[in-house]
């Protein structure tokens, strides 16, 4: 992942993050899978499984921070080797707020369990289709970090769109169940906000494909359009 320096020990340390966020980034996939099983399943048990990983998570993202600021403080690196480190601790905020996500569809799994059986007519299985895109943008993105894959990286912010149309379609399946039973409409709203953290896993999955471009070309793609980034990578 990064380029060899005169440092031995620098290349180390740089190697050690990426590992670092490898890691965070399969415990948080990890996450995902869970959360969305006990959507699935309506299983309480498994869903508190996915609460509890939540400080390991959160502690991950401490580590890697302090282990980023004694090396920039020591290093003192510039150009690529910064916008590196920058990345990084810009991924692993976005791997935290990933888990953050899956917290948040433990909860609401929670939340549909206690309000009884009503939401087991609802199309919860559905959310399948999402939470597949969302953990394979996931897994992709994770990989094109660490071998710096501009093109995987534009690839996977074109994917994003997927799951923006899989939310909006699961929105007004919703709306018509509600419609239809009014009695539904506590649950659906629950299934609403897990539909909505799924989309929200797909927008960070993004936004790390913006760091990698970022990394290699130096160019802030946020807010560009498709035509300007393509642009940019080459």
């Amino acid at each position: 992942m990064v380029d060899k320096h005169l440092s031995t020990q620098f290349d180390s340390e740089l190697n050690s993050l990426s590992s670092r966020v490898m890691e965070m980034g399969g415990l948080v996939e990890s996450q995902i899978r869970q959360a969305i099983l006990a959507v699935s399943e309506f299983n309480g048990d498994i869903a508190r499984q996915v609460m509890e990983t939540e400080d390991r998570v959160n502690q991950m993202e401490v580590d890697i921070d302090r282990e980023l600021s004694s090396v920039i403080a020591r290093r003192q690196p510039t150009a690529r080797d910064l916008r590196l480190l920058m990345a990084i601790s810009k991924t692993t905020a976005n791997l935290e707020r990933v888990g953050d996500e899956a917290r948040r569809i433990a909860r609401m799994v929670q939340s549909i369990l206690d309000k009884g059986g009503a939401a087991r007519s609802l199309p919860a299985s559905e959310l399948r289709v999402a939470a597949d895109l969302a953990s394979a943008q996931l897994r992709k993105v994770l990989d094109a970090f660490a071998r710096l894959d501009t093109a995987a990286a534009v690839a996977i912010m074109k994917g994003d769109d997927l799951l923006d149309k899989e939310f909006d379609g699961f929105v007004r399946k919703l709306i018509t169940y509600m419609m239809e039973d009014p009695r539904t409409i506590s649950s659906s709203l629950d299934l609403l906000f897990v539909a909505k953290a799924i989309e929200r896993i797909g927008d960070h999955a993004k936004n790390i494909a913006e760091f990698i471009i970022y990394v290699v070309k130096g160019a802030d793609v946020r807010h560009s359009s498709m035509e300007n980034i393509e642009s940019a990578i080459k």
